[in-house]
């Protein structure tokens, strides 16, 4: 028995990968001539050393969207880069199911925080 050849399947894969970081080098390579080296979160400077840790963010989380004024683009550092993906990615999955909306944090530490401080507001100090 012959396994099926599977090379036109790897060859289609290679060029949209290939034709995806293309686009990817383009894009980055016009937001940084574009927008100040500077984190859109963090407001952490960039120079040429750490450079390869800003990436360029779409704001409309569609990678197909890259107008040449770079109005969907934001640079973000890769620490906010992944915050900002992780939250989308939270919202997304609380809004799919009601338990999960109604499921939040129960404890609250500061409940009994005027008795502890006697009733009497804010403390002196």
């Amino acid at each position: 028995m012959t396994k099926p050849s599977n090379d036109k399947l790897d060859q289609l894969v290679a060029d949209a990968r290939r034709t995806s970081e293309q686009r990817e080098k383009d894009y980055r390579a016009i937001a940084l001539k574009m927008y100040p080296h500077i984190c859109g979160r963090c407001c952490r400077e960039f120079n040429r050393e750490n450079l390869h840790e800003l990436t360029v963010h779409h704001r409309d989380h569609n990678h197909s969207n890259n107008p040449s004024d770079g109005s969907n683009w934001e640079l973000l550092c890769m620490y906010c880069h992944d915050n900002e993906h992780q939250r989308q990615l939270e919202a997304r999955q609380g809004n799919t199911s009601a338990e999960s909306k109604s499921a939040g944090a129960t404890f609250n530490p500061f409940d009994d925080l005027k008795s502890r401080l006697g009733g009497k507001g804010k403390p002196d100090g």
